[in-house]
């Protein structure tokens, strides 16, 4: 697996949004294309992003007609969309081939998770977990800052922390990051649009919500991460934000993870479904020092 990544973003460029697991409506949408287009961008969304076929999106084959359009169009250099349900409905109809040929930044989380892991399985693309549209409409100088050093930076070196960090299992580590959302990382095991590269380590990243599941629901998600293949490969853990204040039972379920396999583990407010949206990079090497709290992006092994 040789992973490479897209072209850099320019003020100027087109950013191109779809709906791959809701229905694009104004009330989410109009302030965020309104900042986007402030701060430099042209924005063109899917045609089909504002249709209703099953309730809360679209069909599959419609919403990877989008993927496929936009890709396929040389003005857009992003696809960045959202979070909601479903999305994994749409991998039998994305043309993963096209990706791979016209490479375009990924950005999006939560339900994205499917996407931004599938992407990168079958292309070999470095994708990024954090920001979706939504995070435009009330942008955020932190979520700013980040966009700016993975898109239009070269998003190497200090990972740039805004919140105070949990040690979990102390050490050091090194790998490729992959991961997002629990549940939906955790349904990917075992998916033919999921892989990995015997040959590397993988740094794992993931997060969840008190407002989406408790403790107990993660700790089985991570039971079912756990006992795949794919946990072999495993070397380190970054969980990403909960709640504000965070209960010690998830502490606990995270601590016993880390402790089992004597991987090095932290937690972090600063991405997730809180109030800050870092990004992390899927398929690019990074450096954890549990112990000293930091994360260092090292660039992608060719």
């Amino acid at each position: 697996m040789k992973m490479f990544t897209a072209p850099k973003l320019k003020v100027g460029d087109t950013i191109g949004i779809f709906c791959a697991s809701h229905i694009y409506t104004d009330q989410w949408y109009a302030q965020a294309l309104w900042t986007l287009e402030r701060l430099g961008f042209k924005v063109k969304a899917g045609k089909n992003a504002r249709l209703d076929t099953y309730g809360y999106a679209a069909s599959a084959e419609k919403r990877a007609a989008d993927i496929n359009a936009l890709v396929a169009d040389d003005e857009v250099k992003m696809l960045l969309f959202g979070g909601g349900g479903g999305a994994a409905e749409i991998f039998p109809y994305i043309d993963f081939e096209n990706i791979r040929k016209h490479p375009k930044l990924f950005s999006g989380y939560s339900d994205g998770t499917s996407i931004l892991n599938a992407v990168h399985a079958q292309t070999d693309l470095v994708t990024y977990y954090g920001q979706g549209p939504v995070e435009f409409a009330e942008l955020r100088q932190y979520d700013w800052e980040q966009f700016k050093f993975h898109f239009m930076g070269d998003g190497l070196g200090l990972f740039y922390s805004d919140s105070k960090w949990k040690t979990l299992h102390g050490g050091k580590c090194s790998g490729t990051l992959i991961g997002g959302y629990t549940s939906i990382f955790a349904m990917l095991q075992g998916s033919k649009f999921f892989r990995y590269d015997d040959n590397r380590k993988y740094l794992l990243f993931l997060e969840d919500h008190v407002k989406l599941q408790k403790p107990a629901a993660i700790a089985s998600c991570m039971a079912y991460i756990e006992q795949s293949a794919f946990m072999d490969k495993v070397v380190g853990l970054i969980f990403g934000h909960y709640a504000a204040e965070v209960p010690e039972d998830l502490f606990a379920v995270l601590a016993c993870f880390a402790e089992r396999h004597n991987i090095p583990a932290v937690y972090t407010d600063d991405f997730g479904h809180g109030f800050r949206h870092a990004i992390l990079p899927i398929g690019m090497d990074a450096a954890l020092d549990a112990n000293a709290q930091t994360l260092v992006f090292e660039g992608v092994t060719k």
